[in-house]
């Protein structure tokens, strides 16, 4: 019993510190150098993705702005400026 209980102690801690540092490394990279747009009123996460992906499924670009911009999901709010994977421009 108390072997398990160390055991979920210890996963536990290891998850929240890779939630953390995770968390660090995206507010530690550099949008120095990379394209963006600032989000206006209606605008969406796919519509712009949809703007900037050459061909085929923006899916795969909305998932690379979300991870680029540290955002927890899809909302956008207006006058926030959204950085662009390298290589994309609107």
């Amino acid at each position: 019993m108390v072997i398990s209980a160390l055991t979920v102690i210890t996963l536990g801690v290891l998850w929240v510190g890779a939630r953390i540092d995770a968390a660090s490394a995206i507010e530690r990279r550099s949008h120095e150098g990379l394209p963006w747009v600032v989000v206006h009123r209606g605008d969406t996460l796919w519509e712009i993705a949809d703007a900037v992906t050459v061909e085929g499924d923006p899916a795969p670009t909305i998932r690379r702005i979300m991870d680029l911009n540290g955002l927890p999901d899809s909302v956008i709010q207006p006058g926030t400026r959204l950085y662009l994977p390298d290589g994309f421009a609107r």
